[in-house]
């Protein structure tokens, strides 16, 4: 499938770095925009810096359960360029937007999101998703400054993935749905491009 931006993160929780390159390519052959190595996985920083050295230099890399500002750093010496928490942490936001990468804090209530919004951040993670809500997200868009880029984790999949994309959401974060330890490439990159094919019929 050609390039194309879609705004989907692949989250690949568990990967090792045996088989991050692999995986990854997967996805991003089927057009996902970005994936995402979160630090609770084997070796994180290791497949992060596997998969930043197989591919482009403008390819979308990122580490994911980021919590703490030494956590950033890390992240950026191993090259990631985008910075996912399941939190809103405003030292955390502050120093992903000081090294010039991209912020993707969590946010759960409007508070939090402008919390996250005053320290740097210009997108937000909706974490869980399925307690903000797709209606929750609607009325969070009406307040916050246009422009916000809103992006839902945790329980997204195929059987809702058109439902937030008509709502509004500038792309989606898919784990389990797209990636589970010891699923094959093949696997993954079916998966892949069935989310990015509801994806793009929903955005057409």
């Amino acid at each position: 499938m050609t390039s194309q931006h879609t705004g989907l993160v692949a989250i690949l929780r568990g990967v090792t770095p045996g088989e991050a390159v692999a995986v990854a390519e997967a996805v991003f052959a089927a057009g996902f925009d970005a994936v995402e190595v979160p630090y609770n996985s084997p070796d994180p920083l290791e497949s992060i810096r596997r998969i930043r050295a197989a591919g482009p230099a403008d390819r979308r890399v990122g580490a994911g359960t980021v919590l703490a500002p030494d956590d950033v750093r890390r992240a950026a010496d191993a090259g990631a360029s985008l910075i996912v928490s399941p939190n809103t942490r405003p030292d955390v936001v502050a120093e992903t937007v000081r090294l010039g990468l991209e912020s993707y804090p969590g946010a759960a209530t409007p508070t939090e999101a402008f919390t996250a919004l005053d320290a740097g951040a210009r997108a937000i993670k909706l974490f869980p998703s399925s307690a903000v809500g797709i209606a929750g997200m609607r009325a969070w868009a009406s307040v916050l400054p246009v422009g916000t880029e809103l992006l839902p984790v945790g329980g997204v999949g195929p059987g809702n993935l058109s439902g937030w994309a008509h709502a509004g959401a500038g792309g989606a974060g898919i784990g389990t749905s797209l990636y589970r330890p010891g699923d094959t490439p093949d696997a993954v990159g079916t998966r892949a491009a069935e989310l990015v094919r509801i994806w793009s019929a929903a955005t057409a």
